[in-house]
């Protein structure tokens, strides 16, 4: 699998990023199969959060044999010093290491919640200390929503942060003010070399009220193999991004892992999703 350097770090990372939501609510054997499949693949960054329902638990026990095989990233949602510190501490238990390699801050999506958690006692000063004393390697930050890229590059005007993680897909490039927040972004990332990934890729809308939310992700994804390949292939051919998180249901990872080894050219991708229906901002009803 194509690999991208994530920012200053001395890290090659996959360019899919495997999206350990999709953990949240499998049994073991399940949990076990899709660590194995997105290790197959290529996959070497792993991504996990804090508030993933089990997910840290499921990818804990397979720890011991692949820990120095991976770059392994989680996430605290906690905005105080002391619970962000002791999140990562109960992280770091449940991910059964000593140590990830990147901390993120959880969710700051708007100017208020990137006031909390850069505040004196914020989860910033937690993140710091627990870096500061070898149990994260670098801190960065991820958010949901229209407000996100404008609200990450304020963000980095803020703290030197290690990685941004932020949304980016076909129908978000087509709004303007988005798109135009997304490039200020990531033109300041690659002057500070700072790691940019980006999630949503694969979505395709929210759920429409009344359908059968057959995915286990909180918006509707795309689930044809030509528009993943399509939404895959768009979003990689911007070369700042290191990588996309897969998303949050197992069953969609092998559709990732093809797109992947079948990259198309913006244009060519453009053409298919343009083709997409009911295709939308998956945050017209933010539900996280």
């Amino acid at each position: 699998m194509q690999t991208r350097t994530l920012g200053s770090l001395d890290q090659r990372s996959s360019v899919l990023v495997y999206g350990a939501a999709a953990l949240s609510d499998v049994d073991q054997d399940t949990a076990d199969a899709s660590i194995a499949e997105a290790l197959d693949a290529g996959i070497n960054h792993f991504d996990v959060a804090a508030s993933y329902g089990d997910a840290e638990l499921r990818l804990g026990p397979a720890m011991p044999a692949i820990r120095d095989r991976i770059f392994l990233a989680t996430k605290t949602g906690e905005r105080s010093a002391e619970g962000a510190y002791r999140q990562i501490n109960e992280s770091l238990e449940r991910l059964r290491t000593d140590h990830v390699d990147l901390l993120q801050l959880h969710a700051v999506g708007d100017l208020a919640e990137l006031d909390r958690v850069c505040a004196p006692d914020g989860a910033l000063a937690g993140a710091v200390r627990a870096r500061d004393e070898g149990l994260v390697g670098a801190v960065g930050i991820t958010g949901h929503g229209h407000q996100a890229p404008a609200t990450h590059l304020e963000a980095l005007r803020r703290y030197d942060f290690a990685t941004v993680l932020t949304p980016l897909n076909y129908t978000l490039g087509q709004r303007a003010d988005y798109y135009r927040d997304w490039q200020a972004l990531a033109t300041e990332t690659q002057r500070r070399g700072v790691g940019l990934l980006t999630i949503k890729s694969g979505a395709r809308r929210n759920w429409p009220d009344g359908a059968d939310q057959r995915y286990t992700t909180w918006y509707e994804p795309l689930d044809e193999q030509a528009y993943i390949t399509a939404s895959v292939s768009w979003v990689l051919s911007h070369p700042e991004i290191t990588g996309i998180p897969t998303p949050s249901d197992v069953r969609l990872l092998r559709y990732f892992v093809a797109a992947e080894r079948s990259l198309q050219s913006r244009a060519e991708a453009e053409q298919v999703l343009a083709t997409v229906p009911d295709y939308s901002s998956p945050f017209l009803r933010q539900v996280i």
